[in-house]
């Protein structure tokens, strides 16, 4: 049996879909399309698959997950669609019910929250419910985990005995409902060979689905007369052909209520996020409250708790490193063996592994804003700064996953309904700092600017976004005019984060940055040592500057001069940052010889404070990592990801120019 989850965006859907699957969830894309998605086994029932398709608000061919979810449905012909609904929205959600009640595929509707409705008063009648919209709903509540035994039979029932929606017509007179009928006959002979219910395939004819209509097969006199009945059809109604069909849908939704929700009233938590949103949302106070709480998450994370907690795993860490040094030492091995195995392996891991709790202390922050529904506000509120750039408040989501990884923030584009913004975000995305910066900034923080490194944390944020947005300016002005795409978000009530989920993300990211250490970073750090230990005649030396990739580095260290740090054990760590931005740091550890806690201090030999600020300020900005460049590949082209490093570098270039020799002027007069 497979089932299909859908339902609007933050109505509980991925709480249910982990509640039924007991969150042993597989992640791919969808057929024939890069739009991502989770299937998952239900628990105790290994014949039962469902599906959690893409969060939306309508069936309309708007964006690519509209498109994924139609296509499923009619492609992939689930045995039962699960519509999860927020009862607290009843009437918006039911929208998107309506439409595919159209579709005639058997169906359950879940009404969610309902554990919020009673707390505020509000009374749904769901048998009448039920019989209105004709099909079975059942109450639940998925983050307390009611009603989830009633609502798997139900499921189950329909399926097996393939309930389709008893509604048929949603209206029974007018020029709509006259254009439906004769479009439906027109059509039914298409529509079943295609294996789809004439009225969805009239609805489509409507809408001017082109990609859809296509599929149907109609001549040319067909596509005439049906036009021909659509423009009458807006004439009659003096309304256009989507704005006629809207209102028939809500029509057909006021009728259910007026007979099932026998009172309605606001949650607590409703109001409770009204009232709060009066500050967080405030058309002056936003940004800055913003600014402000992530100011605070970073001095906590690197003043308070992540430093400290790094530093006690730094001291662990050279003490397994000076353990191992000692024995094998004390076992007379080979030098050269010796150095691969401590200078090479042990310190290029350990040098980035101490910073593991800064990343899991940040993320834990991170997720709580999450979770309590403040990152949603967030997007809100930059919708209006992000159209002066030409994009909305939607192209701010992936922003914020670029925080985390560039990776996934560009698989998070893919949301977005119009080429242009798509591509314009992508493009933006590398200014975000990602997470594998944070050692990077660290460890500089701790040499060059002691006390100070939650505002060089903050600074290097603010400084990519500020870089981001000249960015913006530019391309709509010159590659990507036009408008953005309208932005539709739901802004969900403020909620208490659960502890499962604040973890789950913690250890996620925690063990995401373990394997990478272990994988990515320990290849990129052996293969530094080997170039750094051998000489152009492949014999071991014990210094480095006479060593391969030294004089590989010399030869392009004079580009990196004039931003003050052309020591070629600089740029040999950035050659090594495309691998992974943490490879900076153990590439630095492992060209020094020194082991994380002794780091900072060692790079005081070859960085001054002004031009430690300008290597940050081309780490923030260089090209992605080769992981995010594949991930652009993907989703763009050979030639688009090559402009991406390209653009990136220049940028990267200009600005540490500037910062270098403007900071030096300024040092010069005061």
């Amino acid at each position: 049996m497979k089932i299909a989850l859908i339902g609007n965006q933050n109505c509980g859907k991925t709480t249910l879909f982990n509640r039924l699957t007991g969150e042993n969830a597989h992640v791919g894309n969808f057929p024939g399309v890069t739009v991502e998605g989770k299937s998952g086994i239900v628990k105790g029932h290994k014949d039962i698959i469902i599906v959690d398709l893409p969060g939306i608000y309508s069936l309309r061919p708007y964006s690519s997950e509209e498109i994924v979810s139609r296509d499923f449905i009619v492609n992939e012909k689930p045995d039962v669609l699960l519509n999860i609904v927020d009862a607290t929205n009843l009437e918006r959600n039911l929208y998107l019910t309506v439409q595919l009640i159209e579709m005639r595929v058997p169906m359950v509707l879940a009404l969610n929250m309902m554990d919020e409705v009673r707390a505020g008063g509000g009374v749904i009648d769901v048998g009448e419910l039920s019989r209105g919209l004709g099909i079975p709903v059942v109450p639940i509540s998925a983050a307390k985990n009611e009603g989830m035994q009633e609502l798997f039979t139900e499921v189950a029932d329909a399926a097996s005995l393939k309930k389709v929606p008893l509604v048929k017509d949603m209206c029974h007179r007018g020029p709509v409902h006259r254009c439906i009928h004769s479009l439906s006959h027109m059509v039914e002979d298409h529509a079943e060979r295609v294996g789809i219910s004439p009225r969805f395939a009239a609805m489509k004819l409507i809408e001017g689905d082109s990609e859809f209509v296509g599929r149907l097969g109609l001549s040319q006199n067909e596509l005439e007369s049906a036009e021909h009945l659509v423009t009458e059809m807006e004439t009659e109604g003096r309304l256009d052909r989507n704005a006629a069909l809207a209102k028939m849908r809500y029509d057909f939704i006021e009728e259910v209520m007026r007979t099932a929700v026998k009172k309605s009233g606001d949650s607590p938590e409703k109001k409770r996020s009204e009232k709060i949103d009066r500050v967080l949302t405030h058309r002056f106070f936003a940004i800055p409250i913003f600014l402000l709480i992530m100011l605070g998450v970073f001095y906590l994370t690197f003043n308070v708790i992540g430093s400290f907690l790094s530093d006690l795993l730094a001291l662990g860490v050279d003490r397994v490193i000076e353990f191992v040094d000692k024995t094998l030492t004390g076992w007379d091995i080979n030098p050269a063996v010796r150095s691969l195995v401590v200078d090479g392996a042990l310190s290029g891991i350990g040098s980035v592994l101490s910073f593991l709790p800064i990343i899991v202390v940040l993320f834990f922050f991170l997720s709580l804003l999450e979770d309590t529904g403040y990152m949603a506000r967030v997007s809100f509120v930059m919708d209006k700064a992000l159209r002066a750039l030409g994009l909305s408040g939607r192209s701010f989501v992936p922003m914020i996953i670029g925080f985390g990884c560039t990776v996934p923030a560009v698989m998070a584009t893919r949301t977005l309904p119009s080429d242009r913004d798509r591509k314009m975000t992508m493009l933006l995305l590398p200014f975000m700092s990602c997470s594998a910066k944070i050692p990077i900034y660290a460890v500089f923080s701790a040499a060059f600017f002691p006390h100070r490194g939650a505002l060089v944390m903050f600074s290097m944020y603010i400084i990519g976004m500020a870089v981001g947005v000249l960015a913006a300016l530019v391309m709509n002005k010159v590659a990507f005019k036009g408008t953005s795409a309208p932005f539709v978000m739901e802004l969900p009530n403020y909620r208490f984060p659960t502890p499962k989920t604040t973890f789950r993300m913690m250890w996620d990211k925690a063990k995401g940055f373990i394997e990478k250490a272990f994988t990515v970073i320990f290849a990129a750090s052996i293969i530094i040592w080997f170039l750094t230990s051998f000489d152009s005649r492949l014999n071991y030396t014990a210094d480095n500057s006479v060593s391969i990739l030294a004089m590989a580095a010399r030869k392009i260290s004079p580009i990196f001069a004039p931003l003050g740090f052309g020591d070629f054990r600089a740029v040999i760590a950035l050659i090594s940052g495309f691998s992974a931005k943490e490879a900076v740091v153990s590439t630095l550890g492992v060209l020094l010889g020194a082991s994380s806690s002794e780091l900072p201090l060692a790079l005081s030999g070859i960085f001054t404070p002004l031009s430690a600020f300008s290597f940050l300020i081309f780490n923030l900005l260089y090209t992605p990592c080769v992981a995010a460049i594949a991930s652009y590949r993907k989703e763009m082209s050979t030639v688009g990801s090559f402009g991406v490093i390209f653009m990136q570098c220049v940028v990267a270039w200009i600005a540490s120019f500037a910062v270098f020799n403007l900071g030096g002027l300024i040092l010069t007069l005061f």
